[in-house]
């Protein structure tokens, strides 16, 4: 699900030392509290070292340096991990090669490999309760959403996967060749996998997007190198043991933390990975292709998004409609590359569905994500923090009118007030760029013909939503946008069947669903004379 440069994978050099506090803040006392406990579980995790996953072993850096990772709540420091680079990345590229060349991975039946899939989504499960509690404590999200949310998807997703492993299938095809007139062939495709696979995952699902990349992959018969987003590595290193005891073979999955200009830049430039699979920002995704064309690696690219939400004064139920405005901005703290960040709303309903959003808005409960009545926890990063309130400033200048929230939240952690933001241009870097934050800028429109060429009038193509009880204007409307994903009367709906992924500069290829499988396989023509 995608983003800014910030979920790119680019060190902040912030993020090796404690941060100091910058950015706009409403001088409030801080959402953060100290008083919240870690369970005894995951806080003997995070006493122990956190290593590298190479050829099925844990190790250290190759230069033995490390970073610090931190707590978004309150700046604190959680957990060290490898600070990674090139050499790092050579040892575990050259892992999978061995892995994938002469392993079993490849090489075992498509059952096995689909009971070893299905095997990671029970454990996940299992563990679910200590993997919700690290994606909060690395993330910032509330814990009970990622219990209720991230986790069981991940889960979902490679029991979906492991389903497909036994169902790759080729085609016999029966083919004429006019320059053999009276021959026979026999003829028919393999669906082989590709090979070894770097994949690099953001930091705003960070569990989540690892299952995503993983689960086909794994599926389709690849070994892989992970690199997990610096700013939230520890969920991807607690599945790295999960996968061990789920019996993924050595090598097959290798898991590298470590910046995006080292380790990330490396993996994608590499020369022996065959494909690569990047979730981030359209600006690096640019990067990624340019450093694929070394040995042209096959790509595949989840990127950024600025979606538009539609609301037709038909929607029927309004308060729905306002629910599901709120929800498609504010959930994952508006990190969420298919947020809908764009509201256009009806003139005739405009002023109702803004101050409905806003009143939402204004009821949230900011807080630490281990806080069980915490709604909305902080920002992934200083740097994060420093990008979205640098986004609220310009829009202030700019002359946007602020309906509510619009600065920081408290002057410890992350935090950011929820924002909805109406009389704006279509010339603001608020309207045009994607903030990936609690930020909506609300627009209202008199003509259904207008809406079509104004939500199509950006760069993205991630995501949309309408909301209309015609049924007849929500298809036009539909087939009208160009993006990968409309919603109609709902918001954020996902499932592992689903495809997901982006136009124009959302992105190339699709996650999840069947589509995924043609990232992770190639096919191989084979004709027989008879």
């Amino acid at each position: 699900m995608k983003t800014t440069a910030t979920r790119s994978h680019r060190a902040a050099l912030s993020r090796r030392t404690t941060p100091t506090h910058n950015g706009h803040h409403n001088g409030d006392s801080s959402p953060a509290r100290s008083d919240l406990k870690i369970s005894p579980k995951v806080t003997a995790w995070l006493k122990k070292p956190r290593l590298n996953l190479i050829g099925g072993k844990w190790s250290p850096a190759a230069s033995g340096k490390l970073f610090d990772v931190f707590n978004p709540a309150d700046a604190s420091v959680i957990a060290r991990v490898p600070d990674s680079d090139k050499e790092d990345i050579n040892r575990a590229v050259a892992a999978a090669r061995r892995a994938f060349e002469s392993g079993p991975w490849s090489k075992i039946t498509p059952s096995e490999r689909g009971k070893i899939v299905w095997r990671i989504g029970d454990l996940i499960l299992q563990n679910a309760d200590e993997l919700a509690e690290l994606e909060s404590l690395d993330n910032g999200k509330p814990r009970a959403v990622a219990r209720v949310a991230d986790v069981p998807l991940a889960a979902d997703l490679f029991h979906y996967m492991a389903g497909w492993a036994t169902k790759i299938e080729g085609h016999t095809i029966p083919i004429s060749v006019p320059y053999a007139p009276g021959s026979q062939f026999h003829a028919f495709t393999l669906r082989e996998p590709v090979g070894v696979v770097g994949q690099i995952i953001p930091w705003n699902f960070p569990l989540l997007m690892a299952a995503w990349k993983l689960g086909p992959a794994l599926a389709c018969g690849n070994c892989i190198v992970l690199k997990p987003a610096e700013q939230t590595p520890l969920s991807a290193l607690r599945l790295g043991e999960i996968l061990l005891e789920a019996g993924v073979p050595e090598g097959v999955v290798n898991i590298v933390t470590g910046f995006g200009e080292t380790a990330g830049a490396a993996l994608a430039s590499h020369d022996d990975v065959d494909k690569i699979a990047f979730t981030g920002s359209t600006e690096v995704g640019k990067l990624i292709v340019r450093a694929a064309a070394g040995n042209l690696k096959k790509v595949s690219l989840e990127l950024g998004g600025k979606s538009p939400n539609i609301v037709f004064k038909d929607a029927g139920d309004l308060d729905a409609a306002i629910a599901g405005a709120a929800n498609a901005i504010f959930f994952n703290h508006g990190q969420c590359c298919c947020a809908g960040s764009r509201l256009m709303v009806e003139r005739d309903i405009f002023n109702d569905v803004v101050e409905g959003v806003a009143a939402r808005a204004k009821k949230i409960k900011i807080g630490p994500g281990l806080d069980a009545a915490t709604e909305m926890g902080p920002l992934v990063s200083e740097e994060q923090l420093s990008r979205v309130t640098n986004y609220l400033h310009q829009g202030k200048q700019a002359g946007a009118c602020y309906v509510t929230g619009g600065t920081r939240a408290g002057d410890h952690g992350y935090f950011v007030q929820p924002t909805v933001i109406k009389d704006v241009r279509p010339d603001m870097s608020i309207v045009r760029e994607e903030i990936f934050g609690p930020v909506v800028v609300a627009e209202s429109f008199t003509k259904i013909e207008d809406v079509l060429p104004r939500a199509n009038q950006t760069q993205y193509g991630l995501a949309a939503g309408i909301w209309t009880r015609d049924i007849s204007k929500a298809y036009r409307i539909a087939a009208g946008l160009k993006a990968g994903t409309v919603w109609i009367n709902c918001y954020n709906v996902f499932d592992a069947s689903l495809p997901f992924g982006g136009y124009k500069q959302s992105g190339w290829g699709r996650e999840m669903g069947h589509e995924v499988l043609e990232h992770y396989t190639q096919t191989k023509a084979v004709v027989v004379g008879l």
